[in-house]
Order: C-alpha cells, then structure tokens, then sequence
C-alpha cells in the first residue's frame, strides 16, 4: 500500500526527533516539516492524534505561498478525511459570493478554468490550492467559500466598518453580521504591527481585517449549525489563526459548545504553546534593501486604490 507522503516526511526527515526535545531543522529542503503538539512533543501519527481527528474545527495557518505548508495542508485534509467525522474544507481565498460558481466546480459541473476566471480565486490557486479542492471533491466533501469580498474588506480599511451600512442587502450578506472591533489582545498585536499610517487610518485596517476573521468564523459556524456531524477544516494566513485570537475566537464567541484546534507553522518551536506547530524551513527573503520593500508597497497602494468604493 502507497503511504502517505506526510507519513513518508515523518519517517525519512524526523525518524530521530525525541519526543521531549526540539531538533533545529537542519534539512534544506522548504518541503521539510514536523507536527508538534502543545507540550513541543512531535506527532508521529495524525491518525493517531485524537484531538485533531475529534475536534469539530480545525484551523490551519498558513505563510502564503510556502510550499512545505501547502503539502501539508492537502495531507492533513486527506487523513481527516478518513477519520470520524465527515470533513467540509473552509478557505479564505475563496469569498461567499463565489459560493455558487465553487459548488458546481466541486459537482463537476464546470471546468477549473471557468471557476478561475469567474471567482477570486488567488493568482497562486493552481499551485498552492488546486491540490486541497481535487481533495475535497474526489471525496465528496463540502468547500465552504468563507471569507469577504476583497473589494468590500478594501473599503472597510478605507472608511471604517460604517462602510457596510452603504452596501445592499446581497452584499451585506457577504459580511459577517457582527464585526467586532472592541480591545482585545490581538488588537494590541495588530495595531503593534503597524509601522504606517495615522492612527484613524490603523483603526480602519483593524475593522478591514477583523471583517475577515469574523466572517470567516461566522462562516464555518453557519455551516456546523447545518452539519451537526461534520468537521471543518479551514485554510486562513496565520495572523488570523495564531494563538486562537483571530478566527477561533470568533467561532468561540458564536458557539462556545465547539471543539477548536489551531496549527500555526514556525521555524523554531517553542513548548507550552495553546496550539500545534508546524516546524517548516523559512522562504527566502522577499526583499534584501529597504528600498525595494518601499517600492512593492507603493505599487500595492497603488493597485488598492483602483477599487472603486461608494
């Protein structure tokens, strides 16, 4: 019988990695990678890892484009798969008004390219995604389109969360009904990210993103109040995932009876952590002079004011 290719991984990068010690990653592959639980203790068998095969979601950081995490993800679904539960993939690089256009890609009613072309689907969806919606529809498993429009979320970040009371009905379906914007622990971490703008101008990127992390969550909790049995994994970049303060603190406050599990990749693991870690080599530098960095910014500023708001 074929194995697994994580199993593959775990046996030919981690066959000495002690269970109370954390080994640097000394491979110079981006593919290599180990799953460690909350006490740093390496998992050597997803099949054999209750709390993940019996949580109800189970959130799945990621660093965009990572290839080490991708291949992860898609294994991670096709164990969860022939677990307990029957398993729905969430996504944030899909939105709720791609909904329709996703289900009948998963019913095999149109073509990749048709979805590509009429969603917003991410320019990296064939290499880093496909893999994860073939899963899922080989198996017969649910997508759940979960995130918010990216122009909507745009606007968001230029004029606040007021910005949702201009838009229609059909549209502020495509947002979460709440959006919580109140001080929080992640708050303070985001607006301790930010190393531009005024401080009104944060706040309106605070409310942009906090759109996504509840419209993500009230996403997956719609579809577990339908799916009483079922398990949701869902894909998100890991600011909304980290320490359970993005997403899974959403989903704990619309539905405290749920069992949410979070896995954040890292390069170095730290022990006594509230979630599992991803041990994954680091991705090249994006940029090595400042200058550079500076002027990617200002062409995605640029880009972002295309967006026409009202």
């Amino acid at each position: 019988m074929k194995k697994s290719m994580l199993t593959l991984a775990l046996v030919m990068g981690l066959g000495g990695c002690s269970t109370t010690t954390v080994p640097p990653v000394k491979s110079s592959s981006l593919y290599y990678s180990a799953l460690y639980n909350a006490q740093a203790k390496s998992v050597s068998s997803l099949l054999l890892e209750p709390t993940l095969l019996n949580a109800d979601v189970v959130l799945v950081g990621e660093w965009h484009t990572h290839p080490g995490v991708h291949l992860f993800q898609a294994e991670l679904f096709e164990q969860l798969s022939r677990g307990n539960k029957r398993t729905a993939l969430s996504l944030e690089q899909f939105s709720r008004a791609d909904q329709p256009i996703l289900n009948q890609y998963v019913k095999g009613e149109i073509g990749e390219q048709y979805l590509i072309d009429n969603t917003q689907a991410w320019p990296n969806y064939k290499s880093d995604y496909r893999a994860l919606i073939e899963l899922a529809k080989a198996s017969n498993s649910d997508v759940i389109a979960a995130n918010a429009p990216k122009n909507i979320v745009t606007c968001i970040g230029r004029q606040g969360v007021s910005y949702v009371n201009k838009l229609d009905e059909t549209q502020q379906s495509y947002t979460a009904a709440t959006i919580d914007t109140s001080p929080s622990d992640y708050k303070q971490r985001f607006m301790a990210s930010m190393h531009h703008g005024s401080p009104s101008q944060n706040q309106n990127y605070y409310a942009a993103q906090v759109t996504w992390d509840e419209t993500m969550g009230e996403s997956i909790v719609n579809y577990l109040n339908n799916h009483k049995d079922a398990q949701v994994m869902h894909i998100a970049g890991d600011f909304h995932v980290k320490n359970g303060e993005g997403i899974a603190r959403v989903i704990k406050r619309l539905a405290p009876e749920l069992n949410v599990v979070w896995i954040s990749p890292v390069t170095s693991v730290q022990a006594n952590q509230n979630g599992y870690q991803l041990q994954v080599n680091p991705l090249p530098p994006r940029y090595v002079q400042k200058e550079h960095q500076q002027a990617a910014f200002k062409a995605l500023g640029k880009r972002g004011e295309q967006t026409a708001c009202l």
